[in-house]
Parts: structure tokens; sequence; C-alpha cells
């Protein structure tokens, strides 16, 4: 089988610091590393397995089905694939709306 390049794009790097100096003031600084350790491994995989997510349930319902997701509960995951690249857009916690960054950072 042939690895996909997975590449994080700036904004979802971007996500994923703050998301982990988040945790780190406002829980531990061990938590933020076991979730940075967690999300980079869930990254990770998508270079075996590029399709194993699923199309986002809020663009689907519009007939997107260009963006998928994974998840490392409750944090998700969106991503492109693009021919052998999987590009990481977006990682943010699930339990806030998706609504305005969707359309914002995706839909624009």
């Amino acid at each position: 089988m042939t690895k996909s390049r997975v590449r994080i794009v700036r904004e979802a790097e971007e996500d994923l610091a703050e998301l982990v100096d988040y945790i780190a003031q406002h829980d531990s600084v061990e938590r933020a590393n076991y979730v940075l350790e967690r999300l980079t491994t869930v990254c990770e995989r998508l270079e075996q397995h590029p399709e194993q997510g699923h199309f986002l349930p809020e663009l689907r319902s519009l007939g997107i089905k260009t963006y998928r997701e994974v998840h490392f509960k409750p944090y998700r995951i969106i991503y492109e694939v693009v021919g052998r690249e999987v590009f990481i857009l977006l990682i943010v916690d699930g339990r806030r709306s998706l609504q305005a960054i969707l359309e914002r950072r995706l839909l624009r």
C-alpha cells in the first residue's frame, strides 16, 4: 500500500497550538501533552488510511463530500484528500458549533 503524505496547514497548526495552550492553562501541562500526542497519532494514521474518516455531517446535507473527519473525542480533525496528499485543515473541540468555522475556513 502506498503511503499518503500528511500536511498540516498553517491554520490547523495554529488551532492545535491554541488548543494545547488552553488545556495547559485550564487543566495541566501533562494533559495538554497527552492530547497533543494523541491528536498527532490520529493525524499520522492518515498516511496509511486517508479514506478512513467520514464526510462531515454539517456539509453532507449540502451535497459536499470534499472534507472528511477523524476524531480523538471530543476533538475533530477535518481534512481533505487530494491525490496522495492529506491536508489537515482544522483541528477543533467537537463541543463547539462548527457552522461559523466551516463557513469561514472551508467554504470560502
